[in-house]
């Protein structure tokens, strides 16, 4: 597995979580790879730059949010294949944040929405979140992996191990 990891390009998710609404917020990919779904925050780590670096250079970018490292909470790591389009196969870095500053904002990529904790609409997201998204908001860290058929309408198979308490 270590292997595989190395090979694979490095992607981060970053969900905003407001405690005192009981919300997340959520972006409706507006172009590009997952146009049409919602999903977290994020994207690709850039050559020299941290993990954690680039979920901060992300949700600016994507929502106009100021978000600190310190403020990243690791909930988990998710190797997602895509099994007729191994390039797109990406070691994804999964955060939750509940401080940051500014009001979320449209931007050419995502258009923010606020969801209620207990009603996210999954048939929204891609089709794994159902499956690992609730585990990580009740407050679990947990590696999983997920191989996708086609374009990532579905998956074949997943595996989702390492659940703990954050």
């Amino acid at each position: 597995m270590t292997e595989k990891r190395e090979r694979l390009r490095q992607n981060t998710l970053i969900f905003l979580i407001d405690q005192e609404e009981n919300e997340i917020l959520l972006g409706m990919k507006k172009r590009g790879f997952g146009a049409g779904k919602l999903n977290g925050y994020g994207g690709k780590v850039n050559k020299g730059e941290t993990i954690t670096a680039s979920a901060v250079r992300e949700v600016m970018e994507e929502a106009e949010v100021e978000v600190a490292e310190k403020d990243l909470v690791k909930a988990a790591e998710i190797l997602f294949y895509f099994n007729e389009h191994p390039d797109w196969n990406v070691h994804c870095f999964v955060y939750l944040c509940y401080h940051w500053r500014g009001e979320p904002k449209e931007t050419e990529e995502m258009a923010p929405e606020w969801h209620d904790l207990e009603a996210i609409p999954y048939d929204k997201t891609w089709s794994d979140d159902q499956y690992w998204l609730p585990k990580v908001l009740a407050g679990d860290f947990l590696t999983a992996e997920f191989h996708f058929n086609g374009k990532g309408e579905s998956f074949s198979e997943y595996t989702i191990h390492g659940v703990k308490k954050l």
